[in-house]
């Protein structure tokens, strides 16, 4: 549910008014606010303090945002902090120049949000449930979005005044289109035939016991509030149903539908609009004693449906220009219209099949009205229930039996999971996210885990397991692969290295293949989006420099498998335009004006950080 702003929030800044804008889509908790004098601040940015808690709460999301991207922890939170740190100034930039940004505004961008939503529109219920589960009042939120719309705009006023010359598109062609020549040879990782002693095993385990480690595991319990669940205990009536299906009785129709033909008389440089128009109103003269098939066939400036008598299929509503509809849903079965004028021209249409629309019977749909019924009746009692689960496991974070009793759900547990790896609930990134978090790690309820729009979940934990090392003699065959392996590797760098050499002291790269047994590939007019070559090759000859003379360049670059790639750069042409650039010409401009325009606004940002006020107090990483 929270996640839905993220993704809907429009704009270069939509990030960073997630920071702003409340408590749980936030990074800082709401603690920020009320008791914050019991711990000393991380940073402060004029009279702003963050604390400990508002980083740890950065580094979930960081940590959700980031899965699977093995960034270590530390690194996260300083970046967490770094990122509150710099849209604080931002903030405080913004109002000392005074910019501002209307309640109107702010009022329609909330009401944009898709969280905030039911059936595609604003729901004022849904609205009022989130914010008082927060302790939020309206005016409060609104002043928050207005806050994070204004640093937007203020983001947007640089970036989107930034241009970029004809001279600029140009050279970026220059540099993109490049073609360079190329030739290689390619040098394998080969495993020696002897085996390491069992002091460089011994070694090696001692020195890298952390890659031999078995993962750190929790077990937890958590209790989930369900809209599923909750309709399912709502009470149905035929009654009840019959009320509801009259009120929905247009979810359960069919719209008449038109099969079309027309006859196009275009205007375009070929004809004007007089003489489209008198073509038309021939057109319609000659219905009289023509078919109106054989008529498109002939005079249809639309050859794509001429020769199928201006068969057009069936009429879908919203998919043409007004008058072409308005036109179309006033004729009967058989009927040809006047001409009617659209962008393309003036057209006769004509209905060649009439589907008259029809409503599905009550018993027809009982089953899905009774579901649909049921979902309906019960979104007002989820809601409800989900604040109170959210305020009582808050309140009471040291147990799941209080909320579990209140709102009569039952307390289910979970097998041992690693950060990575679980089995049912914790086969969600966002639980095992929420179970590895410092607040659970703590002894405390989580914050509530969303699923979707309709699944809550608040857990703690249950077990846990510290990450523990395996004994030597049982990952001793995994140490003597990884110390082959790694021999391999090296054998083939220091090759790789003889052979750059000899290459850069002028020998030729055949001769030098020759008495290596390799093979020597070259190649000519390589682009930079080139296929056959492996990627890590490819990037590695665009980031080399261009030969000086006839000296060719020489480099090596490691490739997947371990093998290494020893490379001689001996000619680079200068990349042109082609006909499919020039007509992306515009769609480059702007990409290009854009990225000028981000460096400018880093730039800004970058100066107002150096001027501002901030004091980092203690380390951001202490948990």
């Amino acid at each position: 549910m929270l996640t839905r702003i993220r993704e809907k929030a429009q704009g270069a800044f939509a990030w960073g008014i997630l920071i702003i804008i409340c408590v749980p889509f936030a990074l800082w908790g709401i603690q920020n606010y009320l008791d914050t004098g019991k711990e000393p601040p991380v940073a402060s940015v004029g009279d702003r303090d963050f604390y400990q808690q508002d980083v740890n709460r950065a580094y979930e999301q960081y940590s959700q945002n980031l899965q699977g991207l093995n960034i270590d922890e530390q690194t996260l939170k300083a970046q967490a902090l770094e990122k509150l740190i710099k849209d604080e100034v931002l903030l405080q930039h913004v109002r000392s120049e005074g910019l501002v940004t209307g309640d109107n505004r702010a009022r329609e961008f909330i009401k944009s949000l898709e969280y905030f939503q039911v059936d595609g529109k604003f729901d004022e219920n849904r609205y009022k449930a989130l914010l008082n589960s927060q302790r939020m009042t309206s005016g409060e939120f609104v002043n928050r979005i207005k806050n994070a719309l204004v640093m937007e705009q203020f983001q947007r006023s640089i970036i989107d005044s930034s241009f970029a010359t004809q001279h600029d598109v140009e050279s970026f062609f220059k540099i993109q289109n490049q073609q360079r020549d190329v030739a290689y040879v390619t040098i394998p990782a080969q495993k020696p035939a002897e085996q390491p002693s069992e002091e460089e095993v011994t070694a090696y385990y001692q020195q890298h016991q952390d890659q031999y480690k078995v993962p750190e595991q929790v077990s937890v319990e958590y209790v989930e509030l369900s809209l599923e669940d909750i309709a399912k205990k709502v009470a149905v009536t035929d009654e009840k149903l019959k009320a509801f299906y009259e009120e929905h009785k247009d979810q359960y129709a069919t719209p008449e539908r038109r099969k079309i033909s027309h006859i196009l008389f275009a205007i375009n440089d070929k004809q004007d609009e007089k003489t489209a128009l008198e073509k038309a109103l021939q057109a319609k003269k000659d219905l009289a004693n023509k078919d109106f098939a054989k008529l498109a066939a002939e005079v249809s400036d639309d050859k794509l449906t001429a020769n199928k008598g201006g068969d057009l299929g069936l009429f879908t509503s919203g998919a043409m220009e007004k008058s072409f509809e308005d036109a179309t849903n006033a004729l009967k079965l058989g009927e040809v219209s006047e001409p009617v004028k659209t962008a393309f021209g003036y057209h006769l249409i004509k209905v060649t099949e009439l589907v008259p629309g029809e409503v599905k019977p009550f018993d027809a749909v009982k089953p899905e009205l009774t579901k649909a019924y049921q979902k309906a009746q019960a979104e007002n009692t989820f809601y409800e229930s989900g604040e109170t689960l959210t305020e009582m496991s808050y309140e009471n974070p040291d147990n799941l039996q209080t909320v579990a009793d209140a709102l009569g759900l039952t307390i289910k547990k979970t097998a041992l999971f690693t950060k990575d790896k679980g089995e049912g609930i914790a086969n969600d990134p966002k639980v095992r996210s929420a179970a590895f978090s410092e607040e659970v790690q703590q002894g405390n309820n989580s914050t509530p885990v969303e699923f979707g729009a309709e699944r809550l979940v608040v857990l703690r934990m249950q077990e846990h397991k510290p990450a523990a090392t395996r004994d030597l003699s049982e990952v001793k065959q995994q140490v003597i692969e990884t110390l082959l392996s790694e021999k391999a590797k090296q054998q083939a760098v220091e090759k790789a290295q003889q052979i750059k050499t000899r290459l850069q002291a002028g020998e030729s790269i055949d001769t030098v293949a020759a008495e290596n047994n390799l093979t020597v590939k070259k190649m000519a007019d390589v682009t930079r989006n080139n296929g056959e070559l492996p990627w890590q090759l490819n990037q590695a000859i665009f980031k080399a420099a261009k030969p000086v003379g006839d000296k060719s360049t020489i480099f090596t670059t490691a490739l997947p498998s371990d093998e290494q790639a020893v490379v001689s750069l001996s000619k680079v042409k200068e990349g042109i335009m082609s006909e499919d650039d020039k007509k992306q010409l515009e769609l480059a401009s702007k990409n290009i004006a854009r990225a000028f325009g981000q460096n400018e606004f880093n730039a800004v940002m970058n100066s107002l950080q150096a001027k501002a006020d901030i004091s980092v107090k203690k380390a951001q990483a202490q948990n």
